[in-house]
C-alpha cells in the first residue's frame, strides 16, 4: 500500500484553510489536519473535512463532449479544440468583441491569468468577467474610491487583537467558520461583539449587542452611528486631519440621521443605535467585518463606502485589531481579480484604457496591439446574448444558469448564442446548454495558487492524476491558443505562469514559487524578493494617488422594490454551513448531502400563524419575477416580515425570483438581498 500526504488549500470559501489530502495507491481517500497552516491551525469546518468526496464522483467529466442534434457525443481533444478554433476565428473576422469569457473564482490564479491573457491576445477582447461581479464588485469599486485598494485591510489572525468587532451583512460562523473561530477567540480575550442582521444567526447568538436590521437600510444605520460618534466627540480628529479628505461634507450629511429618525427606517430602537455607536467608538481597536449582505444590493457600493467612512471616522484603519474586512465568498475571488480576469482592468488592477498600460502589457506579453475598448461586465454579457449582440461565450468553472439573476432569462441568453463552450468538472445546468464541453481537472489534481480573503497567496498542490482525459484549465487554453496559431502560451508548468504573473502584477512582484513553499504563504503587497508581505494595509498612507483616505458622504437610496399589500415580505438569501455556492461540489459529497439536501424558507412564527402555515409545510414563494416551491421552516430567529432562502438547492433556485433590470449604476450589481415576495399555501 502506498500512502501519501499532500498539503494544499481548501477549495471552498475565502478563508483559505490548509488541509492535507490523503491518497492511498494514488487515489484520494480523505482529509487530515494541516496544523502548520496559519489560517486555520489544523481546524476545519464540515465542508473542508469532506472536501475530498466530490473529487472521484461518478459524474465527473472525463472526455470532451460535442452536441449534435441536441445530444452530446464523446469527442477527441483535437476535434473539440479545432471546432472551437474554427468557430472563434470566423467570429473574430467579424468582430472579436462578439466573444466573451467568464472566468472562475474556484480556479487557480494561473488558470485565470492564462484565460484573461488568451482573451486579450488571441481573441482580442476585454469581455472578461468573473463571479466577483455578483459578490464583491462593490467592494473593489467602493474601497478603490475611499482607500485606493479594494481588499481586506487586515489579517484573519488580527481579529483576535480587536477590542470591538462590528459584524454586518455576514454570518461567519456558517459562511466562514474558521474566521468565526477567531471571533470567538477574540470574545474570550474580552472583545465586545456587535452583530447587525435580520436573522438571529449562530454568529448573532455570540453577540454582546444584536441589532435586527430591516434589509436594505444599512446606509441609514451607518450614518446614524457616525452621527452619534461625532455628537459624543469620539471621532479621531488627528487621523481625520492628517490622513483623510472630505470630512466636512460627511459631517453635514450624517447630522441628518439622528437615531430617533433612523429607528423608523431600520426597525432598530434608537437606544440600541446609540449603544452600538458608543461600543464601537470607545473601543481601542475596532474591526468591521462584512460580506454579501452588504454588497449584493443595488446600493452595494454605497454600503461599502459608508463602512469606509465609519472606519476612517474613528481612526480604525492602518493598525492591528482594526480595519475594514470584507470576507470573500469563494476560495479565489481575491486572486481572480488580482490577475486581471476583469472587464476594465489588467493584472494588478492596471487601467488598460491608458495607452502606457497597454503598451507595457504588449511588451511584456510580446503581442501585437491590444484592444483598448472597455469590456462588458457579466450582467452586460448575458444581456448582450439575450439581445443577440453576442455570438459566443467561453465559460470556465462557472454555472450562471444557477448563480445569475433571472434564471429563465439566462437560459434564453445562452441558447441565443452561436457557440457556447463550457469547461468544468461536472455537467452543470449551464454545461447542459453548451455546444462543446471540455473536462477540467479539480483542485486536487493540479498545482497552482489561491489568494484568500486576507490577500494571502498560498500553494495548491496536486494530490492525484486527472480523471480520464481531463486537463488543467490553464493547459486547455494553451492548447487552444496553439491551435489558433498563437506562440505566446508555451508554458511548461504552473510555476512558469506564476513567475510571469509576478512580473506584470506589482502586488505579487516579490513572490516566488520557492517562497510560497512555506506554509505561511505571502500576503500582498509583496514588492520585493526580501519583503515579508503585508499583514495590515494603509499603516502609513492609503493607496490613493495622494496617500489619503477619502470620505464619501452617502445618502440612503430606496430599494428597487418595497413591501406592499400584494408582496408584503422582504426575501433575503444566504448560505448554510454544509453547502457552498450552487452546491455543484458539496452536492456531490454524500456526507454533506446527508446533513442538508433540501431547500427551505425561514419564516417568523407570527407571520406563519397569520397565513395558517405549519412547520415543514410545502408552500409557494411568489413575486413579480417568478415563483418557487419549498418547505416552511418556522423560527423566531428571523425578523417578522422577512423571509430567508438558502442559495444552494436545485429544487428551489432563488434566482427564479431575482431581477437583473435594476442595477447599481456603478458596479451593475442587481438586488439579491432584499426582494419583495408573498407566500401562498398549496391547496390539496
Amino acid at each position: 500500500m502506498k500512502l501519501e500526504i499532500t498539503p494544499t488549500i481548501c477549495p471552498y470559501c475565502g478563508c483559505g484553510c490548509g488541509l492535507n489530502l490523503v491518497s492511498v495507491n494514488e487515489k484520494i481517500k480523505g482529509v487530515e489536519p494541516w496544523k502548520r497552516n496559519p489560517v486555520n491551525e489544523g481546524k476545519l469546518c464540515p465542508k473542508g473535512n469532506f472536501s475530498h468526496e466530490f473529487v472521484n464522483h461518478k459524474q465527473r467529466l472525463k472526455t470532451p463532449l460535442i452536441k449534435e442534434n441536441g445530444k452530446f457525443r464523446m469527442a477527441s481533444w483535437d476535434e473539440a479544440l479545432n471546432s472551437i478554433a474554427n468557430k472563434f476565428k470566423t467570429i473574430i473576422d467579424e468582430d472579436p468583441d462578439l466573444i466573451a469569457f467568464l472566468s472562475s473564482a474556484r480556479c487557480t490564479n494561473e488558470d485565470n491569468y492564462v484565460l484573461q491573457k488568451f482573451a486579450r491576445t488571441v481573441i482580442g477582447t476585454n469581455n472578461i468577467d468573473n463571479c466577483a461581479a455578483l459578490c464583491h464588485g462593490p467592494t473593489v469599486s467602493g474601497l478603490n474610491l475611499t482607500f485606493g485598494s479594494g481588499a481586506m485591510t487586515n489579517s484573519i489572525s488580527d481579529i483576535e487583537k480587536s477590542d470591538c468587532i462590528f459584524i454586518i451583512g455576514s454570518n461567519p460562523l456558517e459562511q466562514h467558520p474558521l474566521i468565526g473561530r477567531r471571533i470567538i477567540r477574540a470574545k474570550s480575550n474580552g472583545a465586545e461583539i456587535i452583530v447587525i442582521d435580520p436573522r438571529y444567526t449562530p454568529t448573532a447568538k455570540q453577540a454582546d449587542l444584536f441589532l435586527p436590521l430591516i434589509p436594505g437600510t444599512d446606509v441609514a444605520l451607518i450614518n446614524s452611528l457616525m452621527h452619534v460618534i461625532i455628537q459624543e466627540g469620539l471621532e479621531d480628529i488627528d487621523f481625520i486631519e492628517n490622513r483623510t479628505l472630505g470630512f466636512e461634507k460627511l459631517r453635514d450629511i450624517v447630522k441628518n440621521y439622528p437615531p430617533e429618525s433612523v429607528e423608523k427606517v431600520t426597525g432598530i430602537p434608537a437606544t440600541k443605535i446609540e449603544e452600538a455607536a458608543l461600543m464601537y467608538g470607545k473601543a481601542g481597536n475596532s474591526s468591521i467585518i462584512y460580506c454579501l449582505g452588504i454588497t449584493e444590493h443595488t446600493m452595494g457600493m454605497d454600503n461599502v463606502m459608508s463602512l469606509s467612512n465609519l472606519a476612517m471616522l474613528t481612526g480604525n484603519i492602518g493598525k492591528e485589531g482594526a480595519g475594514l474586512n470584507p470576507l470573500r465568498g469563494q476560495n479565489n475571488v481575491q486572486g481572480v481579480c488580482d490577475v486581471g480576469a476583469l472587464p476594465f482592468l489588467y493584472p494588478g488592477y492596471k487601467k488598460y484604457v491608458l495607452d502606457p498600460v497597454r503598451e507595457e502589457a504588449e511588451c511584456q506579453w510580446g503581442c501585437g496591439e491590444l484592444n483598448g475598448l472597455p469590456g462588458l461586465q457579466m450582467v452586460e454579457i448575458l444581456e448582450a446574448a439575450h439581445e443577440c449582440r453576442m455570438k459566443a461565450i467561453f465559460i470556465m468553472g462557472e454555472n450562471p444558469v444557477f448563480s445569475e439573476p433571472e434564471t429563465l432569462k439566462v437560459k434564453e441568453s445562452l441558447l441565443n448564442l452561436e457557440t457556447l463552450v463550457v469547461q468544468d468538472i461536472f455537467l452543470t445546468e449551464t454545461a447542459e446548454l453548451a455546444d462543446i464541453v471540455l473536462p477540467a481537472t479539480s483542485w486536487a489534481e493540479k498545482n497552482g495558487t489561491f489568494t484568500n480573503t486576507e490577500r494571502r497567496v498560498q500553494r495548491v498542490r496536486k494530490a492525484a492524476d486527472p480523471l480520464g482525459e481531463a486537463r488543467a484549465d490553464w493547459q486547455i487554453f494553451c492548447d487552444l491558443a496553439k491551435v489558433m496559431g498563437s506562440s505566446l502560451f508555451s508554458y511548461a508548468s504552473e510555476e512558469e505562469i506564476f513567475s510571469e504573473i509576478t512580473k506584470i502584477t506589482p502586488q505579487y512582484a516579490g513572490m516566488t514559487w520557492k517562497r510560497l513553499e512555506n506554509a505561511d504563504g505571502l500576503q500582498w503587497p509583496c514588492p520585493s524578493k526580501n519583503h515579508p508581505g503585508t499583514p495590515v494595509l494603509h499603516m502609513e498612507k492609503f493607496a490613493t494617488s495622494h496617500g489619503k483616505g477619502v470620505f464619501k458622504p452617502i445618502e440612503l437610496r430606496s430599494l428597487p422594490e418595497t413591501p406592499d399589500e400584494e408582496y408584503p415580505f422582504i426575501l433575503s438569501t444566504g448560505r448554510v454551513i454544509f453547502h457552498y455556492h450552487n452546491s455543484n461540489m458539496t452536492g456531490k459529497s454524500e456526507t454533506l448531502q446527508n446533513e442538508s439536501s433540501l431547500s427551505f424558507v425561514e419564516i417568523h412564527p407570527e407571520d406563519a400563524d397569520k397565513l395558517g402555515i405549519k412547520n415543514h409545510e410545502q408552500i409557494k414563494i411568489k413575486n413579480r419575477h417568478g415563483e418557487i416551491k419549498t418547505k416552511a421552516r418556522i423560527t423566531s430567529d428571523i425578523a417578522q416580515g422577512v423571509l430567508f432562502l438558502p442559495i444552494h438547492f436545485l429544487d428551489c433556485a432563488p434566482n427564479l425570483l431575482t431581477n437583473s433590470k435594476v442595477l447599481d449604476p456603478s458596479t451593475k450589481m442587481p438586488e439579491l438581498k432584499a426582494l419583495t415576495a408573498r407566500i401562498e399555501k398549496i391547496s390539496g
